[in-house]
């Protein structure tokens, strides 16, 4: 699952030097009238493929790329109803790997009834990667500024590394957007000859299609939108929510340890046992067990409970993390994230498609450390959302105006927009699903899955999962204020919340990647 984890972050897969003349070699502008399919050599009964489409849709003529794209044919050609579009999760997620693994991720009714597609979103794995200085990125500042004198710092890394990824990615670098994506999408659609698309995204992935019903509502048959983001938000309203979510999830970790005799600090004081963890980590005396020549800070610390927070069925890890971490036994295999060992030139990196999709601005210093004394308040425990620190911060000094800007959504399709989400989601919170609704107002539905963890289909075949394939197969929606109850954590993980959603490395690409 680490290989795949990696394969579908696109961040550890090991790449030549890109040039702008290797990959996007100016041509005729506009996307080729057909793909040239050929079996995946992964698997051959799926089809893969390249679609051209333009560097900057404002300016189609300048040159094109290509996109890496996959089909899965319907099992059932006599029943098909259409092309059900995928879109994955991260930033950095691979489509072309969701449609590769379909087959082991959706039921049987939706791949009998639908070609299932994908492409990798621009600026990832087949579809060009955005890359930039291995080495440079190992000299990454800590996310955690402290002064003034950090924050410039930090200020000042960026830029360069802005510059280095942009001379080594050519220039997609400046159109790496959601948007720009959604274009793509739709220019696929055109190529496979359907009039109207169906489409299920999860998590990042959400974003890409909320943004292609705004703009392409008329060719939207169904779109439903799984752990969704939320693109109406600024810089205070993204971090504490997500800072919300952090602590929201630790309690109902806590919770779990009090309840279930399968937690190892089943009948301690778990926030007792995590404030020392902190602090030692603060002060520099947590050593990494598998590798005790490296201290882990308190930002890893934190990360990689977010991390093992993506699914119920890792809480029995975590909580077998924290005794070894407590006792200094050696954890797990994979239990903490890896150091890169930095043997490749450049290193794939998705998160200049964050940093154009949004503008999360941040004055100084000052600014910055009363956004950490709110979130303190905020999550008590967690301190902060690891996962908010590090997009606002690798943001930083984004030259404005960003191609993609936060807004309302304006959606009008002929079908509404389902919208499913965890109660208990770390990533992309509860409030973003409800604040996504509102927004959509007649055109959207909310189906709130009552239990923990990112990603909601595969938790509860017989109601989430269900009610998502009659949406998708018959555009059936749930009733208005429709719930699905929780389902026990088990030990095994949600296949899914692995493929669509693979998790932001810690504390940034390629110093760390994430645990399987």
């Amino acid at each position: 699952m680490r290989r795949l984890t990696a394969l579908l972050l696109g961040l550890a897969i090991p790449f030549s030097v890109l040039t702008p003349a290797a990959s996007a070699t100016a041509q005729a502008a506009g996307p080729r009238p057909a793909i040239s399919w050929t079996p995946c050599p992964e698997d051959p009964a799926t089809e893969c493929g390249t679609l051209a489409v333009p560097i900057d849709w404002k300016r189609p003529a300048g040159g094109t790329f290509n996109v890496g794209v996959a089909r899965h044919k319907a099992t059932d050609p006599a029943a098909r109803i259409g092309t059900l579009a995928l879109g994955v999760g991260g930033p950095g997620g691979s489509g072309v790997e969701l449609v590769l693994y379909s087959a082991q991720i959706f039921s049987p009714e939706i791949l009998r009834r639908f070609d299932i597609v994908s492409l990798d979103p621009r600026g990832t794995n087949r579809s060009h990667p955005v890359v930039c200085s291995t080495d440079l990125m190992l000299q990454a500042p800590d996310l955690i500024l402290k002064s003034q004198a950090d924050f410039d710092r930090r200020l000042a890394y960026n830029e360069r590394l802005r510059a280095d990824c942009r001379a080594r990615t050519g220039p997609l670098f400046d159109h790496v957007d959601s948007l720009s994506t959604a274009a793509d999408l739709d220019a696929f659609r055109a190529a496979l000859g359907e009039e109207k698309l169906s489409f299920w995204g999860g998590s990042y992935g959400t974003l890409l299609g909320q943004q292609y019903a705004e703009r392409y509502p008329r060719r939207v048959r169904a779109l439903a939108l799984d752990s969704t983001m939320d693109h109406s938000l600024d810089t205070q309203s993204f971090m504490d929510t997500e800072t919300w979510g952090a602590q929201d999830a630790f309690n109902e970790f806590v919770a779990w340890c009090d309840r279930d005799d399968r937690c190892l600090q089943h009948g301690q004081d778990v926030k007792a046992l995590w404030k020392k963890l902190l602090a030692r980590a603060d002060r520099g005396e947590l050593p990494d067990p598998e590798q005790p020549d490296i201290k882990m800070t308190a930002f890893t610390l934190i990360g990689t409970a977010v991390n093992h927070f993506y699914d119920p069925g890792a809480w029995p890890f975590f909580s077998q993390l924290l005794a070894d971490l407590n006792s200094g036994r050696a954890p797990r295999q994979g239990a903490l994230p890896l150091r890169a060992d930095g043997a490749e030139e450049v290193t794939p990196n998705p998160i200049p498609i964050l940093c154009q999709d949004f503008r999360l601005p941040v004055r100084d210093y000052r600014e910055y450390s009363a956004h950490l004394r709110r979130s303190e308040k905020i999550a008590p425990d967690m301190r902060y959302s690891t996962l908010s620190i590090l997009t606002v911060v690798s943001c930083l000094g984004q030259p404005d105006p960003i191609p993609n800007p936060q807004h309302r959504l304006r959606v009008r399709t002929d079908t509404p927009v389902l919208v499913t989400n965890s109660l208990h989601d770390p990533a992309t919170v509860y409030p973003w699903a409800t604040s996504t609704a509102r927004q959509l107002g007649r055109s959207g539905r909310l189906l709130t899955y009552e239990g923990w963890g990112h990603i909601v289909y595969g938790r509860h075949e017989t109601c989430a999962t269900e009610a998502v394939d009659s949406y998708l197969i018959s555009q059936t929606l749930p009733a208005r204020g429709a719930s699905c109850p929780a389902v026990p954590p088990t030990n095994e993980a949600n296949r899914l919340q692995e493929l669509i959603a693979p998790r932001l490395p810690l504390p940034l690409i390629p110093r760390w990647t994430s645990p399987s």
